[in-house]
């Protein structure tokens, strides 16, 4: 099967503790959780097709972000990335949910100064497509190995990040211990 927009993503549930759980033996792993927008890339399966950039609720996006829609070409073809979607204020050298709303709100026009200022980045946390293969049905330890592959093998650099992730629960204490220290950052998921 292949994935089309609009997809509906897994959401997080919000927890006040880090339980305790053997790292990766279980497939649990920690990953931070950004303030952006969460978002899907596809890339097309065939040469001439269109980048998508779907929203959560499944809005199609792209116009608003023409700079990332640029940068997909960087990636293959037939790729569906999930991922949060964040915008860099270069005056303020730090991430702005306020800029990221900004961008979304000129999604009627491509404003090449808007992008400038204010450049999207996607941090990709899961894969759920590649090579026009859909991946749901891969365990997330699978996922993830495939997405670090990805990003090796295809040298990927900004806009693309991707999300910090460790299977170590004191390290995961420690991201959200100190999780308002860092600009951008909101807590800490469990992914599995």
């Amino acid at each position: 099967m292949v994935l089309r927009p609009a997809v509906e993503p897994m959401l997080a549930q919000a927890a006040e503790v880090i339980p305790p759980v053997r790292p990766f033996a279980s497939g649990v792993a920690y990953e931070q959780k950004f303030d952006g927008y969460r978002a899907l890339v596809f890339t097309p399966a065939t040469p001439g097709g269109r980048v998508l950039l779907q929203t959560r609720r499944g809005a199609l996006d792209q116009g608003a972000f023409p700079d990332l829609v640029a940068a997909a070409e960087q990636l293959p073809a037939g790729l569906v990335l999930d991922g949060e979607l964040l915008v860099w204020d270069a005056e303020a050298g730090a991430l702005s949910f306020e800029g990221l709303q900004r961008r979304a709100a000129a999604r009627t026009r491509s404003d090449p100064a808007l992008a400038a200022k204010l450049p999207a980045f996607f941090v990709a946390f899961d894969l759920l497509q590649q090579g026009g293969r859909e991946l749901l049905d891969l365990p997330y330890v699978e996922r993830r190995a495939r997405l670090e592959a990805l990003f090796t093998d295809h040298a990927l650099t900004a806009p693309w990040t991707l999300c910090p992730m460790t299977t170590d629960p004191a390290q995961a204490r420690e991201w959200l211990d100190s999780w308002t220290d860092v600009s951008g950052v909101e807590g800490i998921v469990r992914a599995s």
